[in-house]
């Protein structure tokens, strides 16, 4: 009996050590344990995000939520509640964009934002259209969508738009036609 006691002790102490040495260093693993691929790895509200350049507001988003996926290989943060943006020229003048949607890609700096866009400039000039990106590092507007653009008395339609985010180069792109408006 005392050899079987032996015997099984030995059994079982072999087996611990050949667990012990066949575990491998999966930190990484176990930090992904619970999150699944399809979810995003954080949930923030009430956001307002700045992006500055050499000290300066150049822009400010303010969303109600925000999914962040950046866990990625190609990470991004979405706002599936829609999203209010301000830009600012170097004079401080705001021009505002509000869409219901938008994902930012943190490795372009672009913004998608998706439906009822509008844009208003702080010049009173003002674009409405389904889609319309931002590149935060060139402050850069543009879609190849169709748009409506109010500026001055003018109201211009067509199938796209290029603009810096002062509106000095406002353009839109394939017109459709322009309407003046009386007032």
């Amino acid at each position: 009996m005392r050899h079987l006691n032996l015997y099984l002790k030995s059994i079982v102490s072999i087996f611990i050590v050949t667990m012990l040495f066949s575990c491998k260093n999966n930190f990484n693993e176990v930090q992904k344990i619970g999150v699944s691929e399809d979810q995003p790895i954080g949930v923030a509200e009430d956001i307002d995000l700045k992006h500055t350049d050499s000290g300066r507001v150049t822009a400010n988003l303010i969303s109600p939520k925000m999914l962040d996926f950046t866990n990625r290989p190609f990470g991004y943060n979405e706002f599936p509640d829609g999203v209010v943006l301000h830009l600012y020229d170097e004079n401080n003048e705001k021009s505002t964009v509000i869409a219901d949607y938008a994902i930012s890609y943190s490795k372009t700096g672009l913004i998608d934002m998706q439906g009822n866009v509008v844009l208003s400039s702080h010049n009173k000039d003002t674009l409405f259209a389904e889609q319309l990106y931002y590149d935060q590092n060139r402050e850069w507007l543009f879609t190849n969508q169709p748009v409506t653009f109010r500026q001055g008395r003018d109201l211009i339609n067509g199938n796209g738009f290029d603009s810096d985010s002062k509106f000095k180069q406002a353009q839109v792109l394939e017109i459709d036609g322009i309407i003046t408006l009386n007032e």
